[in-house]
């Protein structure tokens, strides 16, 4: 039988302002407290896992061990058919700044660029086809965990357009609409992504009846 979250403090493993504020909207109707791993000052710990549960889990036991309560990590991604589903789980990878881009820290806009280009260099007629992954899992100080997956698939547009969301949001248009998800209100994002998928098997499991 899966562990369940009794409710209280939760720990969201990421020091990604955007993140936290999705997940703890997500999260707001069950009674959990969410605080970041960056509000509290927690490191980061190195991804060195190769797929995204992997590096989900890693991100998890580490918050928990660190703050000694339940710790939730979310791993996501952009996969690009035609390129043989990368950037996958180095997707925040390719936005990290070599040291002749400028200051540390992640540039959304040149990640974009690099699938873009490597599109482009397949021609006008190459697959546009891509999908976000999203991994969640949740450690508890005692070393048990448990993870849960979702999935949505849509089509890679450039240039990028809206200003809402993060990451690549920009240049994912998901099936069925002609709007990116960083054109989208939050909430009809949340209500289809790929994120709100694994959400749906992690409150079926840990809220269900």
């Amino acid at each position: 039988m899966t562990r369940k979250l009794q409710g209280g403090k939760l720990v969201i493993a990421t020091h990604n302002a955007g993140k936290l504020k999705e997940i703890g909207a997500l999260l707001a109707p069950y009674g959990l407290e969410c605080v970041s791993a960056g509000q509290l000052g927690l490191p980061e710990p190195e991804e060195t896992g190769t797929t995204f549960a992997e590096n989900a889990l890693i991100k998890a036991h580490a918050a928990a061990k660190a703050a000694q309560l339940p710790a939730l990590s979310d791993d996501s991604g952009l996969s690009v058919t035609a390129l043989d589903g990368r950037p996958g789980v180095y997707t925040a990878d390719w936005a990290e700044r070599q040291w002749f881009e400028g200051e540390p820290g992640r540039d959304w806009f040149m990640a974009m660029g690099k699938v873009e280009g490597l599109l482009a260099e397949k021609g006008p007629d190459a697959d546009r086809s891509c999908w976000f992954s999203c991994t969640l899992a949740i450690a508890w100080p005692d070393g048990e965990e448990v993870v849960y997956e979702g999935r949505v698939n849509g089509t890679f547009s450039w240039p990028p357009r809206g200003r809402v969301g993060f990451g690549y949001d920009p240049v994912f248009v998901p099936e069925g609409k002609t709007v990116t998800f960083a054109e989208m209100e939050p909430a009809d994002k949340q209500a289809m992504s790929h994120r709100a998928d694994a959400f749906a098997k992690l409150v079926a499991e840990q809220f269900g009846s």
